[in-house]
């Protein structure tokens, strides 16, 4: 793996750690497609620091959990905002 893809790895891993973040804000903030996050994460990390890797994988987990929740929510705010 190239030297500036294993650190965008990396960065994107600790930043997702701090901030919580999810794939698409952290693609905005990286300036890269969900995808590449998402391949950066589940796969590419694995071989670079397993101890990151497993936090990720706890956070992306997290993220699967409530996504019913969340995407509720933007509905709802979606049609209040209509109304209104």
């Amino acid at each position: 793996m190239e030297n500036d893809i294993t650190k965008r790895v990396i960065a994107e891993a600790e930043y997702m750690i701090d901030t919580g973040d999810t794939l698409r804000q952290i693609a905005k903030v990286f300036k890269v497609s969900k995808s590449t996050v998402h391949k950066d994460l589940k796969d590419r990390l694995k071989g670079l620091d397993d101890n990151l890797y497993i936090k990720i994988q706890k956070i992306l987990k997290y993220h699967t959990d409530i996504r019913h929740i969340k995407g509720g929510e933007s509905t709802k705010k979606k049609y209040l905002n209509l109304t209104h």
